[in-house]
């Protein structure tokens, strides 16, 4: 996959040679006084071509297994122990 950078100056005057690139495949990164500032990335349809991307990029790493199932706290506590509902009614008094 091909990298194009761009001044928003150049983005303004070649908008659709950009997203014509984009729809080619081609990631369009947009700078602001030489530091990126956008990305224009292809479109994707599905979670795993996203997830696909974004492992390519370095965003994301997995090792492919499936994380264990958790359950949540249903009684959130504070860092003394005290349940929320405690911490409200003791406000109250």
């Amino acid at each position: 996959m091909s990298e194009l950078t761009v001044g928003i100056r150049e983005l303004k005057a070649r908008l659709s040679e950009c997203v014509r690139q984009v729809k080619l495949g081609a990631t369009v990164v947009v700078t602001e006084h030489g530091r990126p500032v956008a990305r224009l990335v292809p479109e994707v349809n599905s979670v795993e071509e996203r997830l696909d991307l974004l492992r390519a990029a370095g965003a994301i790493l997995w090792s492919g297994r499936r994380l264990a199932a958790t359950t949540p706290d249903v009684r959130p506590r504070s860092k003394r122990g005290r349940t929320v509902t405690r911490i409200l009614v003791e406000n109250r008094e």
